[in-house]
């Protein structure tokens, strides 16, 4: 990971950028919560389901502008991989070692936890997601005592876990398909893989067949949130290591065009239409009923014994190299806050959970959990700047 604790410019923009709206996103999600158990309660909650055109406000904050969103993750996962902080196997080996185990240890303790419970184990994947905005904007609050190499260990794993949750909802959270819209879906793509290969530079052609596989995708019964990420992987990408933004690259210009309104408007707006719980009557039997307590406890208790555990055994099976100037109990403090999963946890348990009891369980245990592995998280960081550390 030595590679990684110099940012590019492009990633430095892109952590700044996430910070910044990751700040929001906590601001936006404080605010939901606070009008959500206020008197303007019947407000917030009547607009959400107001009707604009087809769809309520809610399902185009949901569904229409979250591909945005998906899009924009997919720009960061091409990028990344070619031109960025994972362009290399050795530079790959310990965020994706990272992100396996911290993807598949929080959906085993959410099974272990509600699985026997009816109608609670399509939630298995809710645990399983990180929010690199929410999280980027912890380690923004924590200033210098974060190392430059944690923050791109941790935005190398999220960018991963984004990758295999763009996965989890095509497969697991896909009912019956529509094979004529899936055969459009699939020559849309091809055609652009041969803009791609034909060498085409400029954006109108790509972002017009972006929406014609928006369309396809949604209307086959897959998620449509895959065709933003699909989309993506097709537009061009010039190498220039010494300037990775340059403005010669679509890519990079598409990335820094929409970036800002996804960070700073799109994620919020996400932040501030689903965190709103009413915890009024919450009781604490509520708390410790399966289905919030499993999301929690994947979160909090599933992500650090996940990452934390595998990075550990890396290093000391010679596998890769821990982050450059960071103590282990840095290294757990991002393991910590690997357990915000908001955006992508309430993303996903919104796809797993039509019920709309089910779906506010859900909210709390996401909230619960993140909010927990946030707290902590920052506190182990102030304690490793005071000298508590674990052994080197």
């Amino acid at each position: 990971m030595d590679s990684q604790s110099k940012p590019t410019p492009a990633m430095r923009e892109f952590l700044t950028g996430e910070a910044a709206g990751g700040i929001l996103l906590i601001a936006a999600a404080v605010l939901a919560l606070a009008i959500a158990n206020s008197s303007a309660a019947p407000f917030y909650f009547r607009a959400l389901e107001t009707y604009a055109g087809p769809l309520t406000i809610l399902h185009w904050i949901n569904d229409a502008l979250m591909a945005a969103f998906f899009f924009l993750v997919g720009l960061e996962i091409k990028r990344e991989l070619i031109d960025g902080s994972l362009s290399t196997w050795p530079d790959r080996r310990l965020p994706f070692i990272a992100a396996i185990a911290g993807m598949a240890v929080p959906a085993l303790v959410y099974i272990a936890i509600a699985g026997g419970t009816s109608g609670l184990l399509d939630g298995w994947a809710i645990p399983a997601a990180t929010d690199i905005a929410f999280a980027l904007g912890v380690l923004a609050l924590l200033g210098s005592r974060a190392p430059a190499s944690l923050k791109l260990f941790l935005a190398a794993v999220a960018i991963i876990d984004d990758i295999g949750a763009v996965a989890i909802i095509a497969v697991a959270y896909t009912d019956s398909l529509n094979l004529t819209a899936i055969a459009a879906a699939a020559v849309i793509f091809l055609l652009m893989v041969g803009l791609n290969k034909a060498g085409e530079m400029r954006l109108w052609p790509y972002l017009a067949l972006t929406l014609a596989l928006w369309l396809a995708v949604h209307l086959s019964g897959v998620h449509a949130t895959v065709a933003g990420v699909m989309a993506a992987l097709t537009i061009p990408i010039v190498r220039s290591p010494g300037a990775p933004d340059a403005a010669i690259s679509p890519l990079h210009r598409l990335e820094h065009s929409i970036q800002p309104w996804v960070a700073y408007l799109i994620v919020p707006l996400f932040g501030f239409a689903n965190a709103g719980v009413s915890l009024g009557g919450l009781r604490v039997n509520d708390l410790l009923s399966p289905l919030p307590l499993a999301v929690a406890a994947g979160l909090f208790a599933g992500k650090q014994i996940g990452i934390f555990g595998s990075v550990r055994l890396a290093v000391a099976l010679g596998v890769a190299a821990r982050p450059a100037n960071a103590t282990w109990t840095q290294v757990y403090g991002v393991s910590l806050l690997c357990g915000i999963g908001f955006t992508m946890s309430l993303f996903i348990g919104g796809l797993a959970f039509d019920d709309p009891a089910l779906g506010e369980a859900m909210k709390i245990g996401v909230l619960g959990g993140s909010a927990l592995s946030a707290v902590v998280g920052y506190c182990v960081f102030l304690a490793a700047s005071r000298g508590r550390q674990f052994e080197k």
